[in-house]
């Protein structure tokens, strides 16, 4: 897992204000296109992936001021992995496409498992049912 952490270290601190700023305007269909995805052996891949979508949405719109930035940027970041096209293994491939997609996505869950946590409590959300070990 470390290898996917300094990747999204790496990626997370490219993300700018301006990045920021033009993914919450794109949100509304990343979230249409993260609903059509389909990974049964990542079963909560979508779920996390709306959960991270509001975390940058609530941010950008102030009502998230508690989430550090770099919360927020490796959220970010791993949204829009999650929407590339080419990315280290192709979604088109079957049963694996999304292997890399869920590991970036829970590299965020973990390294920031307390910031998230609270956000999700402090919203009604149940953060075991979008952080389960499956």
């Amino acid at each position: 897992m470390s290898e996917i952490v300094q990747f999204l270290h790496r990626g997370a601190n490219k993300i700018t204000t301006r990045i920021l700023r033009g993914i919450h305007k794109k949100l509304p269909l990343l979230k249409v296109e993260f609903a059509t995805i389909h990974a049964p052996k990542y079963p909560h891949l979508v779920d996390q992936l709306e959960f991270l979508a509001d975390v940058v949405e609530d941010f950008a719109e102030g009502e998230a001021d508690e989430v550090p930035l770099i919360t927020v940027a490796s959220a970010a970041f791993a949204l829009v992995y999650a929407h590339r096209q080419h990315d280290l293994i192709p979604d088109s491939i079957p049963e694996f496409g999304h292997a890399d997609d869920s590991g970036v996505v829970r590299a965020v869950l973990i390294e920031h498992e307390r910031v998230l946590g609270e956000y999700a409590a402090a919203r009604g959300m149940n953060w075991s049912r979008i952080t389960i070990k499956a």
